[in-house]
């Protein structure tokens, strides 16, 4: 099978679409393509320059059909196989913060988005560029706002203005893996727990109930907590349940009549939201308990045989994913998804993320591999 590089061509792409900008140059190698993508800043809400530029260097591609929905770019082959893959990433990040200037430093790519997950994307944009026959017929996707509320997830909105694009055997989200597959992902669900009391002065609080004071008990509940840890088609995923955001009272002086806690439960995917919402009701007893946010896990997806030669191509073990990513998307809709990047997810949004070089490289060389070989 032939896996020429097709030349970019500027005019050409710039007359491909009137957002379209300057295309990137793929020859540079992954790691220099990640430092580029790097350096354009893209915190969610603000992808359009980068999607312009994916844009532009996707329509370089002949073998490509490329669509854009907002500032989501998609590609596709179509030669007609048997079967077929999706290829996904984010191009958004969080905030910078005090993560740093990107660079190259120790044998690591630091900065934002070098984990989460611009390694990744510069991977998929090469490949998507140079592999004009591969062995599966694939669709790749670079998508926006994935860093945010899920109503503002550009995956989500491109599905609904586009399912047709959605029709798969398996899918392979570049979320951060440390090169090794990680079957599915744990579901998430944002609850409070709202109390309510009597305001008063607080110079003479027994004319009043303290709101706050009545947090007490959940608030002890989940002190002692002991989360479970769920076998699931052979991997073992870690729960876990905590407070993370406590709000109540007007002023120094006034006794709350009402006060908040809300409590983020991270679940097996074996558990639906349902089960999740029984196992907090059940646990907090006769509280007024609202679900404000939930989302269900990703059962792992390894049996699978193309997935399972993308574990073996990787030579590494297979785990799960314990947080939330958009696996659980694809798997809701009937495609078996695992996620697989270059990265230590324990260092995304952090002021120290950064990525090993060789580990780039790494993951790189086994999804050409496996979309080739």
């Amino acid at each position: 099978m032939s896996n020429a590089h097709h030349p970019v061509n500027p005019a050409a792409s710039a007359s491909a679409s009137a957002r379209s900008g300057e295309p990137f140059g793929v020859s540079v190698g992954v790691v220099a393509l990640a430092q580029e993508l790097m350096e354009i800043s893209s915190v969610s809400g603000d992808e359009q320059h980068l999607a312009d530029r994916i844009e532009a260097t996707l329509h370089s591609a002949p073998h490509l059909e490329v669509i854009r929905h907002g500032n989501t770019v998609a590609a596709r082959t179509s030669r007609g196989l048997d079967t077929r893959v999706i290829v996904a990433g984010h191009i958004d990040t969080v905030p910078h913060g005090g993560v740093g200037p990107v660079r190259i430093a120790d044998g690591r790519l630091h900065g934002r988005g070098s984990v989460d997950m611009k390694s990744a994307v510069a991977s998929h944009l090469i490949l998507a560029l140079l592999l004009d026959s591969p062995r599966v017929d694939v669709t790749w996707m670079f998508y926006d706002q994935e860093e945010v509320e899920a109503e503002r997830n550009g995956l989500g909105h491109f599905h609904t203005a586009h399912p047709e694009w959605f029709v798969a055997d398996a899918a392979v989200l570049g979320e951060p893996s440390l090169g090794g597959v990680e079957g599915g992902c744990n579901g998430t669900m944002r609850v409070e727990i709202r109390s309510h009391g009597v305001a008063a002065h607080s110079a003479r609080p027994w004319r009043g109930d303290n709101a706050i004071h009545h947090l007490a008990a959940p608030l002890q509940l989940l002190a002692g907590f002991e989360p479970e840890t769920r076998v699931v088609d052979g991997l073992a995923y870690r729960e876990s349940l905590n407070a993370v955001k406590v709000h109540g009272g007007i002023a120094g002086n006034v006794i709350p009549d009402s006060a908040t806690l809300t409590v983020n439960y991270r679940f097996a995917p074996d558990r639906s939201v349902n089960d999740a919402e029984a196992v907090l009701r059940e646990l907090f007893g006769g509280v007024e308990l609202v679900v404000v946010d939930q989302s269900p896990g990703a059962r792992p997806g390894l049996d699978i045989p193309i997935v399972g030669e993308l574990v073996t191509a990787s030579g590494r073990e297979v785990g799960p994913k314990y947080g939330w990513t958009d696996v659980a998307r694809f798997s809701a809709l009937g495609i078996p998804a695992v996620n697989f990047g270059p990265g230590d997810g324990g260092l995304a949004h952090s002021d120290d993320e950064s990525v090993e070089i060789s580990e780039i490289e790494h993951t790189h060389q086994v999804l050409h591999n496996w979309l080739t070989e």
